[in-house]
């Protein structure tokens, strides 16, 4: 993770992009903001605070790397390191942003172009470009005094604490893409992935975070899916190896399919089972579940968010189970279905 304390901005460039589509325009400053140390102190952290992630990017193209505009943009400002390509360069990434934003729910905004030096990332002190968007205005009252009253005037202005959308952009891993951080905190929908997709043009990066969260996931499929389709295995006990599965992850440092497999799974024609499905789940989503890794500390807690461990049963209760399925006992009489649970002490 990179730390914020240590960093310092060498220049700053604000452009005004709006939506191609809808005939908005495009707007370039004559030179760089000039700012003072507690200026550079509020944008640091508006431009830092949102990236809590240890997920990180990469840029790539279907056929040459360098054909990536915005990598190759940024690759001249790290080459050059002079503010007047800095200049050329935020206003081509201007330009490219404003070609894609060609969709009629994108809104138009600020487009800053930084430079940073000192961000000590991986334990590393690295320079960046960070590439930043803010697209939604609030409103503030302002306080002036004329001697004898005060005033209250409304204005409209950006919240520091609320980044639209960031990319930070790292001067290490350059063959591979460099290494990317990003955020859009506006548009999560299908239609809206420009910044992303289409401006940045983005993967995930090969790391333990995107091994664990692939690993994790393919768990989760093969329990809630799979598990059912091939073996008869009550709704307990699908809850019982998720679990499992997620208390894996928390107390290993490393992850190891083959021991995996025999702690979680255990019996053999399931495990037969799971190998397949690893296989299949890889093919599919087009990714590769390495077999050993370090696992991620983070990505645990991301995606353990989304391992449900609750019965539901029709409209009138809801079980939830956290730990030991030997306390449950599924049966049926003449009154219809039931589960029976043993506890020590009700709270």
């Amino acid at each position: 993770m990179f730390i914020p304390s240590e960093i310092k901005i060498s220049a700053i460039i604000l452009h005004k992009v709006g939506n191609k589509a809808n005939e908005d325009g495009l707007f370039f400053s004559k030179q760089p903001i000039k700012t003072d140390e507690k200026l550079n102190e509020l944008l640091i952290n508006y431009f830092f605070s949102p990236f809590k992630s240890e997920e990180y990017f990469n840029f790539y193209h279907e056929s040459d790397l360098n054909l990536n505009e915005v990598y190759h943009y940024v690759a001249q400002i790290f080459d050059q390191n002079n503010l007047a390509v800095m200049y050329e360069q935020s206003v081509n990434l201007a330009k490219h942003l404003y070609e894609k934003s060609i969709h009629h729910k994108i809104k138009g905004g600020d487009f800053f172009t930084v430079f940073f030096k000192d961000c000590i990332l991986h334990g590393e002190s690295v320079n960046a470009v960070g590439l930043f968007k803010s697209e939604n205005k609030d409103d503030f009252l302002k306080i002036s005094s004329n001697g004898e009253n005060f005033e209250l005037i409304s204005e409209k202005g950006i919240d520091i604490k609320k980044l639209d959308k960031g990319c930070l952009i790292f001067n290490v891993e350059r063959e591979k893409g460099f290494t990317v951080a990003v955020v859009d905190n506006t548009n999560r929908n299908l239609e809206a992935q420009y910044w992303f997709d289409d401006f940045l043009h983005v993967r995930q990066e090969e790391n333990e975070f995107y091994h664990t969260q692939n690993a994790l996931s393919m768990c989760k499929n093969f329990v809630t899916k799979e598990l059912p389709e091939q073996f008869e295995v009550s709704k307990a006990d699908q809850i019982e190896l998720l679990n499992k599965s997620v208390q894996f992850f928390k107390q290993n440092e490393n992850f190891n399919m083959e021991e995996f497999a025999q702690e979680v799974i255990v019996q053999p024609e399931v495990i037969e089972s799971f190998s397949r499905f690893k296989s299949n789940f890889e093919e599919e989503h087009a990714v590769e579940i390495a077999d050993t890794f370090a696992i991620s500390e983070t990505a645990v807690k991301k995606q353990a968010t989304g391992f449900k461990s609750v019965i539901k049963l029709d409209k009138n209760f809801h079980v939830y189970v956290h730990g030991n399925r030997n306390m449950m006992e599924q049966g049926e009489d003449e009154k219809g279905k039931f589960y029976k649970l043993y506890y020590q002490k009700e709270e």
